[in-house]
């Protein structure tokens, strides 16, 4: 017979066991009946079948002891169950209670965004750790659990496994602006104004957080809401019409040049009533700018310990109405939330393209120059390269007004969905299934005790193959298993914000339409991987840069045939690692030791970047990780470190911008540092402030970005995270 055990292995029936486990009860109940322990295992035996489970059979023990005659005996058999149970759970137990008292440590600090000390935020980690528990156990199979406990693969979001859920989507914020809402128990009638338009596309991002574990986007901000403006405008006139009792309908299609804000001094007429609405429209535009950006920072979801991870892209609509967004967003950001701080939510993306933003003469270049000021003091918006070679596409044209469905939109932190082996490649209504992450120092450190480098490199890249199918497997039987779930579980996701869900009815399965989502093989370390492999690393060699090429390009090759396998989007991932940055490094350095370069730092580096503690220029920086972008379509992101007060130093994050059209980076952002004094609103760039310099406070809000979002304290950071800030270094 077989027997099936508490972590799904299937192993042979032992009667031994059973045997010892009774014969143990009788000591502890102090029964001396020699007779009793083979008597007993005897008829549970015969009550067992093939393919029971360990605590079927214990169930079956008792039963017999108590038959028996003995319940001393059955009760100290169930001690001793009750004991063993104790004993696996016990570092499960450990965990929990470290929530439960609040304590800082790398589980309660594992999501920066997230406050692990909230009632919510508790019941959110407890369940989250007994959830792991649950999918270690039953849902995963035993290649792929053999390869996260050897510490050669992470599996994202594990917690969220049993619930199908999937990681993020770019939402179509037209179709619930257009057609209304149903979220909840309420519902909503389509937008007619600037304010309404502004509130539904906050209510679509949280309603769908809740039900997701990734991240919420909206691919063109610019291009959904500018209706909107125009609408706005058209009703500040039919005030000015019952107001002043005068026609002005002949101007409701009339283009209006810019919407600028301008006295009225001089003004006479119809010209005065022209402007007037305009004045009025802006300021309305600019309040629904504000109150989007407050309410991402203050609505909460996940059960409220948790503001909405929410992104927004825009940068290419040339219409007065888009400008206007754009105009008002970033002028809103820049004065902060509040009381003045720098909103965390949405991370902000602006898009660029050469003919509409990029250079002088451009229709939005004054655009450009504006995010680039805000970007200075505010750390966003990030840029998005639209001429980088993989994110163009020939269906784009400058006159179509839909041109945004052939632009490609991210994620803020990176995640990158675009091309679709079942559709024609947009951003739109699709998003990232799931994503796992190889461990490439840790295949490194196996094969670093083979002299020969050739022999060394030929063991890692056999290594690295064996990960990616698991790591493939793993992401399919993920995929099929979240395929089950029905599309009344996710109400508004599945009601027509995914690509292909309009078709679904309340119980059919949603598996016909995930195909058009992506599944992620992410990488860690690259920069470790090489030290480990060749003893230095890509930013310094010239030869570890070739060999890291050849690594992740032989990635983007496996990860290839695993799509033609399967038939499905599969994509490198330059994998933004917080948590986990730390938790490989520490298992490594347990299990190898300190390995210099390698594992004597507290965490490993982010994908494919250049070592953080490494001194090098912008240039050099962009020069080396540009070409993987190419290969690792499923998200990536450069950066650079400024020194000093960037917003006196504008004209720095111009250059970085010129960085990544010259190298075709695809995607970047700019880090800085920035205090401000919570208690009278002081900013500056100071790298170690403790005490205000005009109130003499020591509260302190040091804003840094963690991975690919904000953080407006370090206190929620995990170690990991921390050491890997200690160790950041400015580029030139």
């Amino acid at each position: 017979m077989i027997v099936r055990k508490r972590d799904g292995r299937s192993v042979g029936f032992n009667t031994e066991r059973i045997r010892q486990a009774i014969g143990a009860a009788c000591r502890s109940a102090a029964v001396d009946d020699p007779g009793l322990p083979c008597a007993v295992t005897e008829k549970v035996v015969a009550r067992c079948r093939d393919m029971i489970t360990v605590e079927e059979i214990q169930d079956i023990v008792e039963s017999e002891l108590m038959a028996y005659g003995q319940p001393g005996v059955a009760k100290a058999y169930i001690l001793y169950r009750d004991k063993r149970t104790k004993a696996r759970n016990s570092a499960s137990d450990q965990i929990i209670s470290d929530i439960i008292a609040a304590k800082k440590n790398d589980i309660t600090r594992e999501n920066a965004n997230m406050n692990a000390d909230t009632p919510a935020g508790m019941m959110m980690k407890i369940a989250s750790e007994r959830s792991k528990e649950h999918v270690y156990d039953y849902l995963l199979s035993d290649e792929a659990r053999a390869y996260v406990f050897a510490n050669k693969i992470h599996i994202h979001d594990l917690d969220y496994l049993p619930t199908r859920s999937l990681t993020c989507l770019q939402h179509p914020v037209d179709l619930v602006l257009q057609h209304g809402l149903q979220a909840g128990h309420g519902e909503s009638r389509p937008a007619k104004r600037i304010e309404t338009a502004g509130i539904m596309g906050c209510i679509s991002l949280e309603s769908v957080q809740n039900v997701m574990h990734g991240g919420q986007a909206i691919p063109a901000f610019d291009f959904y809401l500018a209706p909107y403006v125009r609408a706005t405008y058209i009703e500040e006139l039919k005030k000015l019409e019952e107001a002043v009792g005068t026609d002005l309908s002949a101007h409701y299609d009339t283009p209006v040049a810019d919407y600028l804000h301008r006295p009225l001094d001089g003004m006479e007429g119809t010209q005065r009533y022209l402007q007037h609405a305009v004045n009025e429209t802006v300021k309305r535009v600019h309040q629904s700018m504000e109150a989007f950006i407050h309410n991402l920072n203050t609505i909460h979801s996940r059960g409220g310990n948790q503001v909405v991870f929410s992104s927004i892209n825009y940068g290419t609509d040339t219409s007065a109405e888009g400008r206007c967004i754009m105009r008002e967003t970033l002028r809103s950001t820049y004065r902060g939330v509040g009381n003045g701080s720098t909103a965390i939510f949405p991370i902000q993306i602006m898009k660029i393209k050469h003919g509409v933003n990029k250079k002088p003469g451009d229709p939005n270049y004054d655009l450009f120059e504006l995010a680039c000021e805000v970007t200075a003091k505010r750390f966003f918006p990030n840029f998005l390269n639209l001429d980088a070679p993989f994110n163009r596409d020939d269906a784009w044209r400058a006159d179509d007004p839909r041109r945004y469905e052939h632009e490609v939109a991210t994620m803020g932190c990176r995640t990158r969905v675009y091309e679709n082996r079942h559709q024609p490649k947009t951003s739109i209504a699709r998003g990232n299934l799931s994503f796992t992450t190889i461990n490439l120092p840790g295949l490194a450190l196996e094969v670093m005790d083979e002299p020969d480098e050739a022999v060394r490199i030929s063991r890692f890249m056999a290594s690295l193959s064996e990960a990616i199918a698991v790591t493939g497997q793993q992401l399919y039987d993920r995929y099929k298993f979240q395929g089950t779930a029905r599309a009344k579980q996710f109400p508004l996701l599945m009601g027509g914000m995914w690509t292909g869900s309009e078709q679904l009815g309340p119980d059919d399965e949603v598996g016909p339409v995930l195909k058009h989502g992506t599944l992620g093989v992410g990488f860690i370390g690259l920069a470790e991987c090489l030290v480990a492999l060749t003893g230095r690393h890509h930013g310094e060699s010239d030869n570890a840069q070739r060999l890291g090429l050849q690594i992740i390009s032989f990635m983007r090759e496996q990860v290839g045939e695993l799509s033609e396998k399967y038939d499905l989007n599969y994509s490198v991932l330059a994998t933004p690692a917080e948590g986990l940055a730390g938790r490989f490094t520490k298992k490594d350095r347990a299990k190898y030791g300190l390995v210099r370069g390698v594992t004597d730092k507290d965490y490993y580096t982010n994908s494919n970047h250049v070592p953080v503690s490494y001194r090098c220029s912008a240039d050099h920086k962009a020069r080396i990780e540009a070409p993987y972008h190419e290969m690792t379509r499923g998200g990536h992101i450069f950066y650079v470190e400024l020194d000093g007060d960037a917003t006196h130093n504008v004209e720095a994050i111009k250059d970085i911008v010129k960085l990544i059209d010259k190298y075709d980076i695809g995607y970047a952002s700019v880090n800085h540092n920035r205090n401000r004094c919570l208690n009278c609103g002081y900013e500056d760039a100071a790298p170690d402030l403790k005490i205000c310099p005009e109130c003499g406070s020591s509260e302190i809000d040091r804003l840094q970005r963690i991975t690919g979002y904000l953080v407006g304290t370090t206190d929620r950071w995990n170690s990991g995270k921390l050491a890997e800030l200690k160790d950041r270094v400015t580029h030139d």
